[in-house]
């Protein structure tokens, strides 16, 4: 009885304290929530915040060791929605209303739902966001100059596609320069997986994001986008390998290889800030 009467008590709790995404921005329905993911050690996302801190540097410079890499990367595979005011329970596809919108004079095609950016923390050394996906959702192909990046995707499928430079550097110039690269990553993530690494100049610097689900996706970026430090986001276009390849270089690995052209800020890049209403960080 006093089994059956415990579980009662968990149930009823966990429905008093359901967490949901409203237009994309998530929030805590309740106080006792965000009590609720705290441990005796404190919330995840302080140890995360604290082991960012020791690992980082403002510049940048200092390559993480390996050993670095892995502690960070096992904190990151433990930390799910809820561990950062998320839940992906009750989430509705928040795919669009069709081509002629909810009432037939609101014309909102199906791709224009907006992706959701939410601020953790960011300093000269790191930064920590989230953001939230509606099911077809883009990010497109960009760098992250002179940055590490740890991605961990929270709930949800993604695909990924991710490229690295050729070294040396091969540029052409056919309708604007073109630069080839090599394909790294060409994967779908479905939460739960690992955490994704890319480095500098490897692990898929260049890469995209699709979302094939509702999902939700934590990143840590080292350092942080700085136009005054000469970190950039730069888009690109990219093109089969063949497009520009000289026909007595075809081979049976050109399918791994493409040439990327740089492009402004795609038009159609819809995003929003969103709150954080996680666990508070004791800076």
């Amino acid at each position: 009885m006093q089994t059956r009467k415990m579980l009662r008590n968990l149930r009823k709790f966990a429905r008093d304290n359901r967490w949901l995404l409203r237009n994309g921005a998530p929030f805590f329905s309740t106080k006792r929530a965000s009590m609720a993911l705290e441990s005796p050690r404190g919330p995840k996302v302080q140890a995360l915040y604290d082991l960012c801190r020791q690992t980082f540097t403002p510049s940048g410079t200092t390559p993480l060791s390996s050993h670095s890499v892995q502690k960070l990367s096992s904190l990151l595979d433990t930390i799910g929605p809820a561990d950062v005011g998320l839940s992906e329970d009750a989430l509705e596809d928040d795919h669009g209303h069709g081509f002629f919108g909810l009432n037939g004079l609101d014309r909102v095609p199906r791709w224009a739902q907006p992706i959701t950016y939410i601020d953790i923390h960011e300093c000269e050394s790191f930064t920590m966001c989230i953001f939230c996906f509606p099911s077809s959702a883009v990010i497109p192909l960009h760098d992250h100059p002179a940055m590490t990046v740890f991605s961990k995707v929270l709930y949800g499928s993604l695909h990924v596609k991710a490229y690295d430079w050729v070294e040396p550097a091969r540029v052409l110039n056919k309708r604007g320069p073109v630069r080839l690269s090599k394909l790294a990553v060409d994967n779908v993530l479905t939460a739960p997986c690992p955490t994704s690494v890319l480095y500098p100049n490897t692990g898929g610097n260049l890469h995209c994001f699709t979302a094939i689900t509702p999902c939700a996706m934590l990143d840590i970026l080292s350092p942080p986008y700085s136009e005054d430090a000469g970190r950039r986001c730069t888009y690109y276009c990219d093109y089969p390998y063949f497009t520009f390849a000289n026909k007595d270089e075809k081979s049976d690995e050109e399918e791994n290889y493409a040439w990327l052209a740089e492009t402004g800020t795609p038009d159609d890049l819809y995003m929003r800030p969103g709150k954080y209403n996680g666990p508070a960080i004791e800076i």
